[in-house]
């Protein structure tokens, strides 16, 4: 009978502790649940990558991450013209469109672009709420050779889409969190000049002939030259995949497209590699294939030769400083520069004639 009693008292004895044990679980879980919920709440009210709202006025947004936060902007800001490209149309300021072209523009550029970098976010773009007048698209040449599916960098997809629910990767992201809503708080000072976002971190004393040479590494030579169709069939490929079904889909947009203006080592690299002929057969096929649209205007900065030769203009081989930017976009408004049937040719020999007869020696010698 003792026995049997002990046994009572000790499995009562259990149930209490496996009762309160509960009631902490319980606890704790709706603790957690109250976290998790005010962190979503928190995020989807800044919203630092702008997947459900414009920027909220006064507070102190960080923009640094093309790839997290380009679509959000795409999706939600107000604008009627856009920026596209690689790092060599980071420097423009978004201001200058509005001074000079009377222009809203989003800059939303992605270092190292590929044409399918341009197709993700044009897929946005012409879906949102914006009545898109003009695009500005950067074309790099050495990246239309790349496969049509292929991203610089892989995208965090779920920003990319319009379903809510992966969006739990966003709202609860302790990257998101302490780096873009905790951090803003905590240095407000650090906050984003729009207009000039995601601009070359070099500031101007770096732009000189002596740093670009210090970094400087000439590619390998090449005996066998490459033949001049080499690269047609992938930049075909491209041309079709990712940058003309938008010309065509959106005929009242203007698609002002341009090559940047590389420094004079891009055509001493082309030459050391024995592919001027194939290279300057891309620029001659992109060009005479989109000066085909009514909608798209073309603007070649490569044949500016004294922008180009002169390497005080960069901070490295390619990229330029921030006035040439400035130049580019009053191009746009006077015409400079600008590709037609007519001058296509012209154009081509010029950049063939340069990139051939150009005393490169002068570059290394004469520091």
């Amino acid at each position: 009978m003792l026995q049997r009693k002990e046994i009572i008292e000790k499995e009562d004895k259990n149930g209490k502790v496996y009762r309160k044990a509960k009631r902490w679980i319980i606890c704790i879980l709706c603790m957690a649940m109250v976290v998790f919920i005010g962190i979503a709440a928190l995020v989807v009210y800044i919203d630092p990558f702008f997947q459900y709202h414009k920027p909220i006025k006064g507070f102190p947004y960080l923009i640094d991450n093309q790839l997290s936060q380009n679509p959000g902007m795409a999706k939600n800001w107000d604008y009627d013209s856009v920026i596209l490209g690689s790092s060599m149309t980071v420097n423009f300021n978004t201001d200058w469109f509005q001074e000079i072209l009377g222009l809203q523009t989003a800059k939303l550029s992605y270092n190292g672009a590929y044409p399918k970098d341009q197709a993700n976010i044009m897929d946005i773009i012409f879906t949102s709420k914006n009545e898109v007048k003009e695009v500005f698209l950067g074309i790099d040449i050495p990246a239309y050779s790349s496969d049509v599916g292929a991203t610089k960098y892989p995208i965090p997809a779920y920003l990319y889409d319009d379903n809510y629910v992966n969006d739990i990767s966003y709202i609860l992201n302790k990257d998101v969190l302490l780096n873009y809503i905790l951090r803003a708080v905590a240095d407000p000072g650090d906050k984003t000049d729009i207009p000039t976002m995601y601009a070359l971190w070099w500031t101007d004393e770096y732009f000189n002939k002596q740093y670009v040479l210090q970094y400087y590494e000439a590619p390998e030579p090449v005996a066998e030259e490459v033949a001049a169709d080499a690269y047609i069939e992938q930049v075909k490929a491209n041309l079709d995949t990712n940058i003309c079904p938008y010309i065509e889909a959106n005929p009242n947009t203007v698609f002002t497209v341009f090559y940047p203006p590389y420094s004079i080592l891009y055509w001493y690299g082309v030459n050391r590699e024995n592919k001027l002929d194939a290279t300057l057969a891309e620029y001659e096929y992109v060009a005479k294939r989109l000066l085909t649209y009514d909608n798209v205007r073309m603007y070649n900065f490569m044949e500016c030769e004294d922008i180009i030769t002169n390497l005080d203009n960069y901070a490295d081989y390619d990229h330029y400083h921030r006035d040439i930017n400035h130049y580019m976009v009053e191009c746009f408004a006077d015409g400079s520069h600008e590709l037609t049937d007519a001058s296509l040719s012209a154009s081509i020999e010029k950049m063939r004639v340069l990139a051939e007869t150009y005393d490169y020696d002068t570059i290394f010698h004469m520091k």
